[in-house]
């Protein structure tokens, strides 16, 4: 999957968690971790994770190869800022990709299968949306093709590519398979999926 860019989001403050949500554990992984790893298991290409808050002390406890770290310096303007912070990034560095997967850091429970199923309908259809389906609306993870990184370029906001992805439901297509997309936000929610985990 060389040519397609993944991109985990990972720069929020996280300021319902009282804490470093990154960096919270779950079975001896941090959170950033375990989205991480997973995408490495679809992946063989270097890895971009978009930090903001707490960057350099996520950064000395994410020790991870493969993983190329993007700083937003923007990041109070929304999760829209990160995905604008690593569309520039590749700009800069003259990287060309027919696409970019996004991700976020806090849905631990989506199926590896899934993100597959996701990569596997990119590679048929690279001129569409590829988004998850939440039932009521479109959403993360999702995967743009190229011709739509300029349009990213002007969302703003915290639910800013989720509004671009609902703008444009004709020119979108969603995996049939389903998975969990609990994410974690507080203490309460990583108290719920630890225990989940457990059972």
């Amino acid at each position: 999957m060389k040519n397609i860019a993944i991109l985990v989001l990972a720069a929020g403050k996280s300021s319902r968690m009282n804490g470093i949500k990154q960096l919270e554990k779950i079975n001896n992984r941090t959170l950033l971790e375990l989205t991480l790893e997973k995408v490495q298991t679809i992946s063989s290409s270097t890895i971009f994770c978009v930090l903001g808050a707490n960057a350099d002390k996520i950064k000395s406890e994410t020790l991870l190869e493969n993983v190329q770290f993007i700083e937003n310096s923007n990041f109070e303007a929304g999760l829209s800022s990160s995905i604008i912070a690593g569309i520039n990034y590749f700009k800069e560095k003259e990287l060309n990709f027919e696409g970019i997967f996004i991700l976020l850091a806090d849905q631990p429970a989506i199926d590896v299968t899934y993100l597959e199923a996701m990569l596997h309908l990119f590679q048929q259809n690279k001129d569409r949306i590829i988004a998850s389906n939440y039932g009521e609306k479109l959403g993360v993870p999702a995967i743009f093709p190229k011709k739509y990184f300029s349009d990213l370029l002007l969302i703003k906001g915290d639910k800013g590519a989720k509004e671009f992805i609902n703008k444009k439901k004709k020119e979108v297509l969603s995996p049939k398979e389903t998975t969990n997309f609990f994410d974690i936000d507080t203490k309460e929610d990583l108290h719920r999926y630890k225990n989940s985990i457990l059972k």
